[in-house]
């Protein structure tokens, strides 16, 4: 199964999901084996092949790493997925493997099967509540209710960056961290640690940061600044000089989120800044669709204060 041909326009809210299982031994050998659902966004898949061969690696820092294969002449890395999440997979069937791509490092994932693509909107992914994250050591972004099972969306970055802390986000240590901006920045992100990251990245940067845990709720505060410069007569970004925002969150999408601030003339001077995974030389054109002033893949968090203080300053000079 290659990637999907089938193309989203960006800033329409909807994604396509990727279905897989993963079928675990339970503990009761009558039993037949537990089936359990996940996600992967489209955009993130190359394609969806067979069992390779696969060539152990020396010293790999996690059990769960398998080995490596030979892809087109690229050399793979392929993570059993039920082992790393802690998971004793039922071998009933030859397992399958999705190779995907995100932080311009390409993966291969080990999964029991895969079901089908779905195109939902990002209105039907629900945050996982604190007890859920919690309990799946925080690998889960999303949740799906759909056709009477539950699919979890599993954070593969997370996974990916557990297992090489080298592709990790890292803290900006070539700001100029005299500079005094006051500029103030709204950030959207659906994981906690890069919320706080970023937040302590632009503070240090001298910005003021406002926090936000996705597109719905970034959107709303921006409505609420709006609605005060029209009650004040100044403009929005006497309030907010910059808004980074990540693509992929539950509710509304960094896509839908530039599209809506671009088309509101009230707020289309304010820039934004995509700071995603999806950030490739393949899906750029979406950001560039939806006007998105300038896009980062993470982990290159290295110039986002230097890179939003100069769009700041060329808005001024306009």
């Amino acid at each position: 199964m290659s990637q999907t041909n089938i193309l989203l326009e960006a800033g329409t809210n909807e994604l396509e999901i990727v279905e897989f299982y993963l079928d675990e031994v339970t503990n009761n050998p009558d039993e037949p084996p537990y089936r359990g659902y996940y996600g992967v966004n489209v955009a993130k898949v190359l394609e969806i092949i067979r069992m390779p061969k696969v060539t152990e690696m020396p010293e790999v820092q996690h059990r769960s790493v398998l080995g490596a294969f030979n892809l087109r002449n690229q050399i793979i890395p392929l993570v059993d997925l039920s082992m790393w999440l802690g998971k004793q997979r039922a071998g009933e069937e030859p397992p399958k493997v999705v190779v995907t791509e995100f932080n311009n490092v390409t993966t291969a994932f080990q999964v029991s099967g895969v079901n089908r693509i779905h195109r939902i909107s990002w209105e039907e992914v629900e945050p996982p509540n604190r007890y859920v994250a919690s309990l799946s050591n925080n690998s889960i972004t999303g949740v799906v209710k759909m056709e009477g099972r539950i699919i979890f969306i599993l954070d593969l970055e997370r996974i990916v960056a557990s297992m090489n802390p080298d592709l990790a986000l890292k803290l900006d240590e070539a700001v100029d961290w005299e500079a005094n901006t006051g500029y103030r920045a709204l950030i959207a992100d659906d994981s906690g640690l890069i919320r706080e990251m970023l937040k302590d990245l632009l503070q240090k940067a001298k910005f003021e940061v406002e926090a936000v845990n996705n597109g719905r709720e970034a959107w709303d505060r921006l409505v609420e600044l709006k609605a005060k410069g029209e009650e004040e007569g100044r403009p929005v970004t006497d309030y907010v000089q910059v808004l980074v925002t990540d693509i992929e969150m539950p509710s509304m999408d960094g896509h839908n989120l530039c599209k809506r601030v671009k088309d509101d003339p009230a707020l289309r001077m304010l820039p934004v800044i995509l700071f995603s995974s999806l950030i490739t030389d393949k899906l750029r054109h979406k950001g560039t669709s939806v006007g998105a002033d300038d896009q980062i893949s993470k982990p290159e968090v290295t110039h986002l204060a230097r890179r939003a203080q100069a769009l700041i300053e060329a808005i001024g000079t306009e």
